[in-house]
């Protein structure tokens, strides 16, 4: 519990200055939300994600819109999009009080979701494919958030969950992603 305690509060200060630095608030006002289904062979908590045919685990991530990771929760690969969405909105909302506005795909227009949403002030915009679109498309504001994934995968250590406990996990994305800031910083 220290150990992600100290990562998170690292994290969130290398958050603030690489905004900064960047010409914009320190507390960010819009978020991306979405969630990527990753292997864990040796973990205690897994569940079988039907949709990837993924045995593992699901990280749900929340990031700003120019991708610097905000949240993260990791849960068994069987909670859907939109239940694992609601744990981070209560995390965000204690966390990041200025965020009101979260882009999102389909998978997180649901009408639980939507409710929780309303009742902490959130307005979540739901970004869809066009109609009849075939292959990959790069969406509005939902790219930054795949870029924060692909960030992550590049850590050798992420590109598989091999962490027995969750918060051993959970502190691993967050040193990761402080470590691309910091160098972000230390290097601009």
């Amino acid at each position: 519990m220290a150990r992600r305690f100290l990562f998170q509060t690292i994290h969130d200060v290398e958050l603030m200055l690489d905004r900064e630095r960047s010409g914009r608030e320190t507390s960010p006002t819009a978020g991306v939300i979405d969630s990527q289904s990753i292997k864990a062979p040796h973990a205690q908590t897994r569940g079988y994600d039907a949709g990837k045919k993924v045995v593992g685990r699901k990280r749900h991530i929340a990031v700003d819109t120019d991708g610097r990771l905000l949240m993260v929760n990791l849960t068994p690969a069987d909670i859907s999009d939109s239940a694992g969405a609601q744990m981070i909105l209560d995390a965000i909302r204690k966390r990041w009080p200025w965020v009101k506005h979260l882009f999102a795909d389909g998978a997180y227009d649901r009408l639980q979701l939507m409710d929780k949403a309303a009742y902490l002030h959130f307005v979540v915009e739901v970004i869809r494919r066009r109609d009849g679109a075939k292959g990959f498309k790069i969406l509005p504001h939902r790219w930054v958030v795949e870029r924060t994934f692909g960030w992550m995968t590049r850590w050798r250590r992420l590109v598989r969950d091999y962490e027995r406990r969750i918060d051993v996990s959970q502190a691993m994305i967050l040193f990761a992603m402080g470590a691309n800031l910091t160098r972000r910083n230390a290097h601009p």
